[in-house]
């Protein structure tokens, strides 16, 4: 018979754990033990085990929105401009721990268009968050990475939460996609609309096609965004663009602005707002990389802005507000607006008061100190810019 020796440290594991690699823990550890599922063109998928769909809208900029889901971690889309980069840090081991055997790097900021996370059993977990939330909550789809990108094609992560919804009332939800894939759930989102308040918003920088594939190169084209949003209005949803962002020294000129507007309203869209471009450090190399291959005259004018400031100073925001105000107004823009909510209300009803915050939002910046909303008494008193 063998003879077997036990230890303290056999019987007791714990008592030897400064001799054993520790494991990250929260957000990092469920990458760590994220299993591989598929793979795409430079891209790798894998599942990813989460506790909640349902995530809290902490920003200075968007107080319209409580809640916000994305139903996938990381972006194939891969915009240049992308702020979000930089929620793939939080999977990285902490500071003290070592890198992890096989795991990629999460500081690089490419590797949140490479290595794409699918969240499982998202609908379970959304049917049972939605029993301890207010349906007069805000929620938002697509704060940060796009709930259509092409794995949705396969995975249907994003239908499944839309079955979800379909089957509540009186939520207000938006929708931030620039994708056209967005039109196979129309059935979906023509019941969610008749229960509940439905915005879409299509995000759009530029009708050029050759400038949206260098600054979003597996996003769908222009045209097809436009046509989207068309497509959608004629289904009866209240779906806007988003011409964000605006881009300094490219496609932040009045005639820019103006064109996008014309487009949003030979579109039908319900609506047109814009933003300026804001860089955080982990999207900086990214776009600015850009900038120096396609645009090296605009270097200069880049590092001024942004070499000691993530945002654009006030002055240059209120200009470009004005500039988008005159191109809805000349365009008819915001009365559309204005049709599409008194549409929402059916006149046998009574009002409901004052005309609620509206929808338009610029782009979301989740990890700020939120304020309280703001109510308006007309859309266009709302300012695009915080």
């Amino acid at each position: 018979m063998a003879k077997t020796t036990l230890t303290a440290e056999s019987l007791f594991p714990i008592l030897n754990q400064d001799q054993s690699p520790q494991l990250p823990v929260g957000i990092a550890r469920m990458a760590f033990e994220s299993t591989h599922t598929d793979d795409g063109h430079l891209i790798e998928f894998r599942t990813l085990k989460v506790r909640s769909v349902l995530s809290r809208i902490a920003s200075k900029r968007i107080t319209w929105m409580a809640w916000g889901i994305n139903p996938y971690r990381g972006c194939e889309f891969a915009c240049r401009y992308c702020y979000a980069r930089y929620t793939h840090e939080f999977m990285a081991p902490g500071q003290n721990q070592p890198p992890q055997p096989g795991q990629p790097d999460f500081r690089d900021p490419n590797t949140f268009e490479r290595l794409i996370f699918l969240k499982q059993n998202a609908a379970w977990l959304l049917e049972q968050e939605l029993r301890r939330h207010h349906p007069t909550d805000h929620i938002a789809i697509g704060t940060a990475t796009d709930p259509w990108q092409p794995i949705e094609r396969r995975a249907r992560i994003t239908r499944s939460l839309l079955e979800v919804f379909a089957r509540h009332s009186g939520y207000n939800i938006g929708i931030v996609t620039k994708s056209r894939l967005v039109l196979r759930d129309t059935d979906l989102l023509q019941e969610i609309n008749r229960r509940n308040r439905l915005t879409v918003h299509i995000t759009i920088t530029t009708p050029d096609a050759a400038l949206a594939r260098l600054l979003e190169p597996r996003a769908p084209r222009p045209d097809l965004r436009f046509d989207t949003v068309r497509r959608l209005r004629q289904a009866g949803i209240t779906t806007g663009i988003l011409c964000s962002p605006l881009l300094p020294g490219i496609t932040d000129t009045e005639e820019a602005i103006d064109r996008m507007a014309r487009h949003s309203a030979e579109a039908n869209a319900s609506f047109f707002a814009a933003n300026p471009l804001f860089l955080k450090p982990c999207s900086r190399p990214t776009y600015l990389s850009f900038v120096q291959e396609h645009f090296p005259h605009l270097v200069p004018d880049y590092h001024r802005r942004f070499d000691r400031a993530d945002f654009a100073p006030k002055s240059y925001t209120q200009h470009l507000s004005h500039l988008v105000a005159v191109a809805r107004e000349r365009h008819g823009l915001n009365r559309r607006w204005r049709e599409d909510y008194d549409d929402l209300v059916s006149p046998t009803e009574p009002s409901p008061g004052p005309v609620p915050e509206d929808p338009r939002p610029p782009d979301p910046e989740i990890h700020a100190a939120r304020k309280p909303p703001r109510n308006i008494s007309s859309p266009q008193q709302q300012s695009l810019f915080a």
